[in-house]
């Protein structure tokens, strides 16, 4: 028996049903099935008029099996409405160029987040380009305020935004680790509710890292002038250009976000070094933010369309009930090669917010085929979260994704041509990341092309997990917890507790019974130490060609040297960020194991 074959789980629950209706369902529609067969017929208009009824039928199938789209495709793709099938986008503040965004920039590029917020789209920012509180204004006469100041006016947009659009709007806030309103902006979330639209990160250098480690000190530097009073008292121009506005030690900034973190959840880090130097395209752009949840690092107008695959519906013999439990990677590899093409398909039917994003987006075709569902698929290999053969199974699963969706990507090239700015060899030189690719799937690169300079993405799935995968477990996240509490907005009425059961736990009381005590394998993210969070993301990451948004969820006991610990450790593992978050059941709730509550700010992709 398949897990995905034979669904003795049970139905959908009722906040299944509400989270399907509030945000999916279109005029006329009444079931999941409905929307498969919309958004199916949707994407097969990019193809050949006389193969469009054969891929229909292929991406609708496709969908029942567990390989849908993110959250706007299934919410957007056929509908004559005027939202975008992309979660994913990266605004800049300045022009392209500058290196101080004045006021003017500042206006334009709030209407330019107003436009994309109003389809559907999340946006980050790099806000590393306003210039520190105590520039000097007069000078350049440019009216630029401080990063926080800025930060306040992009949230009161977003916050509006999301008065109209039930899903509400999602913002990142990227700041470098040198720029000087640093702890400013670390700290501005500690102890009140501000920004709630964002999530914030801080982009840390490798040499940022090293001065904490060497306990050296840090130059807090800017390319705006800094004002009199600074220059009376030694601010220096450095050897890039930037002035230095103060040397401090790294520590003193460490603390600071580490304190943040343990206190708020924020700021998560962007390993801005690793970022970039695992990108493929690093020698025609520079990636300084990412998109909300962070799995997509962008360049200025980047954008992403994205897909999971939900990994439990793949577990032979659940487990152990008739048979030893086996992963179906056979059929995980032709879902995967189906979903190349159902996103492929998406970056030319979907509308795009503006001129910019169609054209970055056309020019390298990114797509981000991802997952759902592991720590279900897992428990159902009989595999605990935290153990090495649990790690050796997703690195496993993510082999499978890598190297089908780039064999799937040779094959659309051959067809279609590969992306514009491909270049054979930059993406297969020594060091790329198709380098690890199997023989057979370099020579077709090599032969063919690529027609997607990215395509993988591991997202959060929250509320297409709810509505199209009956709960199974988010994302790679371990399981929250086996039945629980969540509190949930829809209509804008009031929020609503619903008591809700994980997909793989029901699938074990229908074969086992009620009474059947849970075997050791069942983990939850509680019960998983901080560290062993980390390993399972650099199990995965090396088969991933974006990033990975994944949570570490600690005990709310957890002191800030651990906090801090962790956060070191992920740099040392090379990962490409971090974010914690330790439970404060002083907080609003979103998810509740009776009597503690946890919230995390909502980033449903």
């Amino acid at each position: 028996m398949r897990a995905g074959t034979q669904n003795r789980s049970g139905g959908p629950s009722s906040l299944n049903t509400a989270v399907l209706a509030d945000r999916y369902l279109a005029p006329g529609e009444t079931t999941r099935n409905d929307v498969f067969k919309r958004v199916a017929h949707a994407l097969s208009v990019a193809e050949q008029p006389g193969q469009r009824a054969h891929f229909t039928r292929l991406f609708y199938a496709n969908l029942l099996q567990g390989a849908i789209g993110a959250g706007r495709i299934m919410a957007n793709a056929g509908r004559v409405n005027h939202g975008t099938m992309v979660n994913c986008f990266v605004h800049p503040i300045g022009r392209g160029g500058q290196s101080v965004a004045d006021a003017s920039d500042v206006e334009r590029a709030l209407h330019q987040a107003q436009i994309t917020l109003q389809m559907g789209g999340g946006v980050g920012y790099d806000f590393s380009v306003i210039a520190p509180v105590d520039a000097e204004q007069a000078a350049s006469n440019s009216g630029t305020e401080s990063v926080c100041a800025v930060l306040d006016a992009f949230d009161r947009v977003c916050a509006t935004q999301a008065l109209i659009n039930t899903r509400g709007g999602a913002q990142m806030a990227v700041l470098r680790c040198d720029h000087p309103d640093l702890t400013a902006f670390v700290t501005a979330k500690r102890g009140r509710k501000r920004w709630s639209t964002f999530n914030l990160s801080v982009a840390v250098t490798d040499a940022f890292m090293r001065a904490v480690a060497d306990d050296g000190l840090w130059c807090l530097q800017h390319p705006a002038v800094p004002n009199a009073q600074r220059l009376a008292k030694g601010a220096r121009v450095l050897s890039n250009g930037n002035w230095c506005y103060a040397v401090v030690p790294a520590r003193q900034l460490w603390n600071a976000i580490t304190e943040a973190a343990h206190d708020s959840a924020e700021p998560g880090l962007l390993f801005i070094d690793a970022i970039n130097g695992a990108n493929d395209l690093a020698e025609i752009e520079t990636i300084a933010a990412t998109n909300p949840c962070g799995e997509q690092p962008l360049p200025p107008w980047g954008s992403c369309v994205l897909g999971p695959i939900d990994l439990s519906r793949w577990v032979q013999w659940p487990f152990g009930m008739g048979g030893q439990p086996l992963f179906d990677f056979i059929g995980l590899s032709q879902a995967v090669r189906v979903q190349v093409r159902m996103l492929d398909n998406a970056i030319e039917l979907t509308r795009w917010p503006l001129p910019e994003h169609m054209h970055e987006a056309h020019a390298k075709r990114r797509i981000g085929v991802g997952v759902t569902g592991l720590a279900d698929a897992l428990t159902m290999m009989c595999l605990p979260y935290a153990a090495p053969a649990a790690r050796c199974m997703a690195a496993q699963i993510g082999r499978c994704l890598r190297d089908n969706a780039y064999a799937a990507s040779a094959a659309l090239a051959c067809e279609r041509g590969s992306y514009p700015l491909f270049s054979p060899e930059r993406s297969l030189a020594s060091g790329h990341f198709s380098a690890a690719l199997p023989k057979a799937v370099r020579e077709a690169v090599a032969r063919h092309g690529l027609r997607n300079s990215h395509l993988l993405s591991l997202a959060p799935t929250g509320s297409v997990s709810l509505a199209f995968g009956d709960n199974c477990s988010s994302g790679i996240e371990p399981a929250f917890d086996w039945v629980y509490q969540r509190r949930v907005r829809t209509q804008h009425r009031a929020p609503q507790l619903y008591r809700i059961e994980n997909r793989a736990y029901r699938l074990f009381r229908a074969l086992y019974g009620q009474h059947a005590a849970l075997p050791d394998y069942f983990v939850t993210a509680r019960q998983i130490d901080g560290f062993d969070h980390l390993r399972m993301v650099a199990a995965l990451q090396p088969s991933i060609d974006a990033s990975i948004s994944k949570t570490v969820l600690l005990p709310h006991g957890t002191s800030c040297a651990e906090v801090g610990a962790l956060l070191f450790h992920a740099w040392q593992l090379r990962l490409k960020g971090i974010t914690i978050f330790r439970p404060d059941s002083g907080s609003g709730d979103i998810l509740s194991v009776l009597p503690a509550l946890v919230s995390r700010p909502a980033c449903f992709c």
